[in-house]
């Protein structure tokens, strides 16, 4: 914990400082003046939440994750669809994000604090915060000051999407686009720690297109024999949604660095997972991770890599604007 502490303030000096000039205009501490007690209101919300929901922890981060990868974070995942519009929560990708009802409860509280004053998009990037926080992983200081967008599009939520059975050069891409570089790519599919995921998202590594069983039982040669095997046992086809399987096995609700330790075995559970050992930069640091003489490290790597993937298109001062209920435009 010593070492942690001294990596963390830092690390996080140097990412704030290399912030972009839109993303200057986030500040810690922005509702100093309007809302004091933000962050306050929010970790109590969530101690309960999660309190009552552990495995909330996981579907909250990736609902950030998933913000910020379509338009930046500016909580356009939140958005329900229109008569005119099919929204991004509603985009196959996004089919099975969890925790809305959880966003909402918590803006009820601010805006019964604060009318007006704190975004959805700052809402959800402190929550997926407090949400790695309450699972035992690392905190970190949030730049606030997001506005809301006022757009969101199933269509650019599917092209946009980091896939889950993505290799190295397409995610590298992707995550390029946004700013963000190899060692984020590595550092942010960490978070795979927390969470489940249905059948569907990894049954192509189990079964072939016409629902069989690969040869030799196994379709997908990157993926353990053994744990196909009982992967099959949950995900009985292709399109089975009943079960779900753990990101994580035995550490699902608990963010630590074990989710390494599987992918070095080949026991990842997304192609994705698997691909971080086909490159050369990203396998050394699944590997070195795995030892589990890094965690330290990786928490602070983590830390660095959340406050970058925070910042990516923001909008702040004018733009966009501060929505009143996080599913419906003003």
């Amino acid at each position: 914990m010593a070492i942690r502490s001294l990596l963390l303030p830092l690390a996080i000096v140097a990412v704030l400082s290399a912030s972009s000039a839109a993303v200057a205009q986030l500040e810690i501490g922005f509702y100093s003046k309007t809302c004091p007690q933000v962050e306050k209101i929010v970790r109590e919300e969530m101690v309960k939440i999660i309190a009552a929901a552990p495995s909330l922890a996981g579907p909250l981060l990736r609902l950030h994750f998933h913000d910020c990868f379509v338009r930046g974070c500016d909580a356009s995942v939140l958005l329900e669809s229109t008569k005119g519009n099919v929204a991004e929560k509603d985009a196959k990708p996004n089919k099975s994000l969890r925790g809305f009802g959880s966003i909402e409860r918590v803006k009820a509280k601010l805006e019964a604090a604060c009318p007006g004053v704190v975004s959805c998009a700052d809402v959800l990037t402190l929550m997926s915060r407090d949400a790695v926080v309450l699972a035992k992983g690392p905190s970190w200081p949030v730049a606030l000051g997001r506005r809301d967008g006022r757009a969101s599009s199933a269509t650019e939520a599917s092209a946009e999407l980091p896939p889950a059975n993505g290799d190295v050069p397409l995610l590298a891409k992707i995550f390029v686009s946004k700013g963000l570089n190899l060692k984020d790519l590595v550092v942010l599919s960490g978070a795979h720690t927390l969470g489940t995921a249905h059948c569907p998202s990894y049954a192509d590594r189990l079964y072939n297109s016409t629902g069989e069983a690969g040869g030799y039982g196994l379709v997908d040669p990157s993926l353990d024999s053994e744990y196909a095997d009982k992967l099959r046992l949950k995900c009985k086809s292709l399109d089975d949604r009943s079960m779900l399987s753990e990101m994580d096995p035995g550490s699902y609700k608990t963010f630590d660095t074990s989710y390494y330790g599987h992918v070095a075995k080949r026991r990842g559970l997304f192609r994705s997972d698997a691909a971080l050992l086909t490159d050369a930069t990203t396998s050394n640091y699944v590997q070195r991770v795995a030892t589990g003489k890094f965690d330290a490290e990786f928490f602070s790597d983590f830390s660095e890599s959340m406050i970058k993937m925070g910042n990516v298109g923001v909008l702040t001062g004018a733009e966009g604007e501060i929505r009143k209920k996080c599913y419906v435009l003003n």
